[in-house]
């Protein structure tokens, strides 16, 4: 990351937020100068970095991670998705039969540009899935992608469980869903137990 890159994203940041420079300053409780271009550079044309504790502050002040500021560094900016709780994916009327989510009035996150695909964010609760996925992770869900034996999966089954597993095995008899966690059993449904599955295409920690 170089200097004008770090700087470009403060400002991307504060436009993407409806917001100038000095105003996300001064929503993180910064001094409203302390994004200023006259503070990009010192007296003697040296540049001057933001510090690492007022990136933070600002962030946190307009909810986002540092994935998507790095995200905005680098020019690579990606979509936005809705982001939906698995607790709130269980439930009917969220989804369509193929997995792609209806209706509106999710929180929308940003991802890095991975195509065209239709895709949501789920963020994951419980621990079967460590250590790749922790409770609070955000992942990326594309339900047109090809799944594969092998592949991270998001599956619904007809009852409504909503999980974040490893196909092991998808065939006309059975679909078997594995765990990372090897506290957790590999889970065998029935094809016809199973509303969906759609390939993970990537998680944010």
């Amino acid at each position: 990351m170089q200097h004008r890159d770090i700087w470009r994203g403060i400002d991307q940041l504060a436009a993407h937020h409806g917001l100038s420079a000095s105003g996300l300053a001064r929503r993180a409780g910064l001094d409203p100068t302390a994004f200023n271009p006259s503070k990009r550079e010192g007296a003697d044309g040296r540049p001057r970095w933001p510090s690492t504790e007022s990136l933070a502050r600002v962030l946190e002040a307009v909810g986002s991670g540092f994935d998507d500021f790095a995200a905005m560094v680098e020019g690579r900016r990606g979509g936005l998705a809705p982001l939906i709780g698995f607790a709130q994916a269980g439930r009917d009327g969220f989804f369509d039969d193929a997995g792609f989510p209806v209706g509106g009035g999710w929180e929308e996150v940003r991802f890095p540009g991975l195509g065209d695909e239709a895709v949501y964010a789920l963020q994951i609760s419980g621990d079967s899935m460590e250590p790749a996925y922790r409770a609070g992770d955000r992942i990326i869900v594309a339900p047109g992608a090809e799944v594969k034996p092998g592949d991270r999966v998001v599956a619904k089954t007809t009852g409504g469980e909503v999980m974040a597993k490893v196909l092991e095995r998808r065939n006309a008899r059975v679909v078997d869903l594995a765990s990372l966690n090897p506290d957790y059993p590999v889970r065998s449904f029935k094809p016809n137990e199973i509303a969906w599955i759609a390939r993970i295409l990537w998680a944010s920690q």
